[in-house]
Order: structure tokens, then C-alpha cells, then sequence
């Protein structure tokens, strides 16, 4: 009994001396890193059709909020694709308030993940830099920063959960490598910074999956290395298009003439394919408890590469879309109001 009690009052002792030890680190790293975290706001503007038979069309504009961090000292900063991939605004907004205009420069929605150039960078405040997240491992320590339901600048921390490889979940970022964490993320978090315990990024926020809306644990960061890939290595155009997969059954319901295709839904207005003049969706329907907005041009055909539905229209499209450069043409197919057109944009 009394070595049960000499265990118990170690245990103790030891939990008390390590978990200021362990807040006081955490303490320091958001002082650190907290400054080059930003909220980010975006607006876009939908054209709502309130059904088919009804001609008339609304313009409604709407507000978006995420997260983002500053990466380098010319103002570049990471995020997700999918909280500025169709906006037609983009402001970030800095720990003390800072207002900064912002642009998307690249973006990769296959891999949710994007950079925007802000148009000024507030003195003093220190980029963070990318960490190896081929280190991260379950049970490591991790943290984020970011503006759940737009409370900015809020710390949430646990561990790693898992590693997902490639086509390890389902949905549209099946082809590149998650890190699940436990660290409380909701709306608004999408794009913040996933942190290990130096202050560097592992992960970008992603998505969660939840049955209630809101955290249950089940967070999804995509890696600093897919970031490094798609993003620093390469080149991602930025299209400013969000799209919904058309393929089977839904092709065939849309009198597709093919297999599949790609159904634009949102389009921003100062990018390349709002000036190829692209039309976004205009009535929300809901098919098989999937939700999308119909009535826009449907992509068939990018640089001579027929839309096939799957996995692999990334790896044929995107090789193309990163060889071209200013001057270039970039052709598109689409399918409008059942008519078969040809688009071409010159890149400036």
C-alpha cells in the first residue's frame, strides 16, 4: 500500500512540475507566432435564381471568413483554395487590427491550399517559416491559430491523431496527405496554420469531419510537404473557378456529350476565367444529399484534354496549365445552354 502511494505521489509531482512547464511553452510559441497569423476576409457575388421557371435573377453578395500566415516578408501568406479560390475581394486582417488588401496569386484546389500577396506588410512582424511535417508522427504535440467562427486569433492544441496518404479519405482531397489532429478546429480555422511545438508550419487547415457542424475532434491539415510541391516548387495558376464534378448518372441528367464534366459553380470577378467571360451557377438543387448550384457553363475540355471525371484529370491537366506563361493561350470546351463553345484566354 505504501509503494502504491510513493507511485501516486511521484505521478503527481511530476504532473505538477511539468504542466506549467508545457503552458509556459505554449505561452511563447503563440506570443511568437500569433503576430504572422491572419484573419481573412473575402466577398463574392452569386447570381441566385429562385427556380427554373422564374427568369429573373438576384445579385447577392456575401462574406466569407478564414484563416492564413505569413510566410514570407514580401507579403506572401498561406491558406486554403477553398476560402479565396472564387473570391472576388480578399483583405487580411493582422493581431492588431491591420487591415491589408490582398490577391490571389496561386492557388491548388485539387490540394486545397493557396497564396495570396497582401499590397503592404506591417512592420515588425516575422514570416513563419515551413517545418518538415515527414517528422510528424501520432502523439506529437501541435497547435493552431486561427479565427474560429471569426474570434481571431484563438490557440487550440492536441496531438497528431494519424497520417493519411494519398487516397487515404474520401472526397475531393483523396490524392494528397492529410494530417489528422484533435486540436479543436471550426469554421473559420480553415487555412490556419497547423504548428509543431518550434512555431513551424506542418499543416494548412482543411476541413473537419463533424455529424454537429462544429469540432468533434476529427481535423484535417494538408502537409507542409504537399504545400512545398504544389506551391513553392511549382508553378499553380490561379483560375478563380470553383467547380462540381459531373459525372454517371448526373452527367447523363445534364445531357452531357461526354462522360463528365466540370459544372461551374462560382467565378471570381478579376481572374482568368472571369474574363473569359465563364458563368457561374445560378439555382441551388440538392442530389443525393449533395448540394450544388446549376445552371452554369460546364467545362468539357482544358488545353486539349478531355475532362474524364477522376483522379486523373489532375495529373493531365495541371502539367499543362504549369508550362504556360505569358503570352500563351489557354483553351477551354464548354457546354452552354446545350451548345458547344470554344473559349480562348490570352495570358497577360
Amino acid at each position: 500500500m505504501r509503494h502504491i502511494f510513493c507511485i501516486l505521489l511521484i505521478a503527481a509531482l511530476v504532473l505538477s512540475l511539468s504542466a506549467p512547464g508545457h503552458a509556459r511553452e505554449l505561452r511563447e510559441l503563440y506570443r511568437a507566432a500569433a503576430p504572422a497569423v491572419v484573419l481573412i476576409k473575402t466577398m463574392q457575388t452569386d447570381t441566385v435564381q429562385t427556380s427554373r421557371a422564374d427568369d429573373q435573377a438576384w445579385f447577392m453578395t456575401s462574406g466569407g471568413l478564414g484563416s492564413g500566415t505569413l510566410i514570407s516578408a514580401e507579403g506572401r501568406v498561406l491558406t486554403a483554395a477553398h476560402v479565396v479560390q472564387s473570391a472576388d475581394t480578399v483583405a487580411a486582417v493582422f493581431q492588431d487590427g491591420t487591415q491589408v488588401p490582398a490577391r490571389v496569386i496561386t492557388s491548388a484546389p485539387f490540394a486545397d491550399v493557396a497564396i495570396i500577396q497582401l499590397e503592404s506588410v506591417p512592420k515588425n512582424i516575422a514570416p513563419l517559416k515551413l517545418g518538415n511535417s515527414d517528422e510528424m508522427e501520432p502523439g506529437d504535440e501541435v497547435c493552431v491559430i486561427g479565427a474560429p467562427y471569426g474570434i481571431s486569433h484563438s490557440l487550440t492544441a492536441g496531438h497528431i491523431s494519424a497520417r493519411h496518404k494519398p487516397k487515404g479519405l474520401l472526397g475531393n482531397l483523396q490524392s494528397v496527405e492529410l494530417l489528422q489532429t484533435d486540436a479543436a478546429v471550426n469554421m473559420g480555422n480553415s487555412g490556419a496554420p497547423l504548428l509543431n511545438m518550434k512555431g513551424e508550419i506542418v499543416g494548412v487547415v482543411s476541413h473537419i469531419m463533424s455529424q454537429s457542424g462544429g469540432s468533434e475532434g476529427l481535423g484535417f491539415a494538408v502537409t507542409s510537404s504537399v504545400v512545398q510541391h504544389v506551391l513553392l516548387d511549382q508553378k499553380a495558376l490561379w483560375t478563380g473557378i470553383d467547380f462540381f464534378a459531373l459525372t454517371g448518372n448526373l452527367a447523363k441528367a445534364f445531357n452531357l456529350p461526354q462522360d463528365a464534366g466540370l459544372l461551374v459553380q462560382r467565378v471570381a470577378a478579376d481572374s482568368p476565367a472571369g474574363k473569359m467571360g465563364l458563368k457561374g451557377g445560378t439555382m441551388k438543387v440538392s442530389v443525393d444529399d449533395e448540394e450544388f448550384l446549376a445552371g452554369g457553363d460546364v467545362i468539357l475540355e482544358v488545353l486539349g484534354v478531355t475532362v474524364a471525371g477522376d483522379e486523373g484529370d489532375v495529373q493531365r491537366i495541371m502539367p499543362l496549365m504549369r508550362k504556360l506563361k505569358s503570352g500563351d493561350k489557354l483553351k477551354i470546351t464548354i457546354l452552354r445552354s446545350g451548345k458547344t463553345q470554344k473559349i480562348t484566354y490570352l495570358l497577360p
